[in-house]
């Protein structure tokens, strides 16, 4: 079943600089999806439009088979799908819990309990739950800011580049995390650099090229593909 459906997609930042050209992208229940490229290619922007942040130009964007081009990022978010950007997305002044509870605005059932189950689910952040966001690891923050996404109960989650600046260890920890989240039961859509990394834990994967798909399939094909690598993955 297709949660996320993006069809013939042309989008941007202005009417004269339209960065995707016709992206198609579908992402179903349960899979883990990445997205590749180089710097550029329309990545970022895709999961923008996805969650709300564009409008597409031409195309549309489906959620469940709605078609949500236009609608704001929080009435998307009601629908069951998150984004996560990959900065600017915690309070660096407040502690760890106080950012689950601005999270927790919008659920609807008991947010002290879905907050104490964040925090038994992530044990780093229920150690340092009273600490402020700004005294957090860069690996951390980024588990704060899926904790705190995961508070509304999504179907899916759109991460934007989670890896970004970690170390090598760091980058394996978070994606065990987003391995784990999934296993709870979200679906995920994933733009990374990491590429070799972000390979094991995928289902599929898209490559994209100035806004244009240039390859898609399953993650194991597309890890195993030498000609594949050379061309869009730097070897």
């Amino acid at each position: 079943m297709s949660l996320l459906t993006i069809k013939s997609a042309i989008a941007g930042y202005s009417q004269a600089d339209m960065i995707l050209k016709g992206v198609d992208f579908t992402v179903n229940k349960g899979e883990i999806v990445g997205i590749f490229g180089p710097n550029g290619a329309g990545k970022s922007t895709m999961l923008k439009l996805a969650a709300g942040l564009l409008t597409p130009r031409e195309g549309r964007v489906e959620l469940k088979g709605e078609n949500i081009g236009g609608l704001s990022p929080r009435n998307i978010a009601r629908r069951g799908m998150v984004f996560v950007p990959q900065e600017a997305n915690v309070f660096t002044s407040l502690t760890v819990r106080e950012n689950l509870e601005m999270g927790a605005f919008l659920y609807k059932g008991r947010p002290r309990q879905r907050i104490e189950m964040m925090l038994e689910k992530f044990p780093d952040l229920g150690r340092l739950q009273h600490i402020k966001a700004r005294g957090l690891s860069g690996g951390q923050r980024q588990v704060l800011a899926m904790a705190t996404a995961l508070l509304v109960e999504p179907e899916i989650m759109l991460l934007d580049e989670p890896t970004a600046g970690l170390s090598p260890i760091a980058v394996l920890e978070l994606l065990q995390n987003i391995r784990d989240i999934n296993k709870m039961g979200i679906t995920i859509a994933i733009v990374e650099q990491n590429v070799a990394a972000a390979l094991k834990i995928l289902d599929r994967a898209y490559i994209l090229v100035d806004g244009k798909n240039a390859v898609d399939g399953p993650a194991a094909e597309i890890a195993s593909d030498p000609e594949v690598k050379r061309k869009f993955l730097g070897g």
